[in-house]
């Protein structure tokens, strides 16, 4: 597999278990009320369980971008060092973005988030040019 693929595969990891602190903490807090299956409540959630919501759905939202651009610049021979090294630092961002959204460090996440976009518009350019 490639370095592309791989990442790919590593972060689609990263999502799948990326939603255990929240639904842990939500269980933890709240209990678990067969109730709430049917028609979620509105909860003022705690800061943390919030971050933690955040910070599945914003991976979640991303994914799907990133394994786009992975995958065409595989199938169209566009693959290269530079896409490999661009699917990692995303990789890695997002972990980073991970940590640092379940810690609430807002400016820290920021700069995780805009490396990581940075990287996607590394692989797109190596796409179309």
């Amino acid at each position: 597999m490639t370095p592309d693929l791989t990442y790919l595969a590593l972060t689609a990891a990263l999502s799948s278990v990326l939603w255990i602190p929240y639904i842990v903490g939500t269980i933890q807090t709240y209990g678990s009320n067969p109730d709430d299956y049917r028609v979620p409540p509105e909860r003022n959630l705690p800061p943390f369980l919030a971050r933690a919501n955040r910070a599945h759905l914003n991976l979640t939202e991303g994914l799907p971008v990133f394994a786009a651009l992975v995958l065409v610049a595989h199938v169209s021979g566009e693959a290269s060092a530079l896409t490999a090294a661009a699917a990692a630092v995303f990789f890695w961002a997002r972990v980073a973005h991970a940590i640092v959204h379940l810690g609430g460090w807002p400016y820290v996440r920021t700069l995780a988030f805009a490396t990581g976009w940075m990287a996607l518009m590394t692989i797109l350019w190596e796409i179309f040019t």
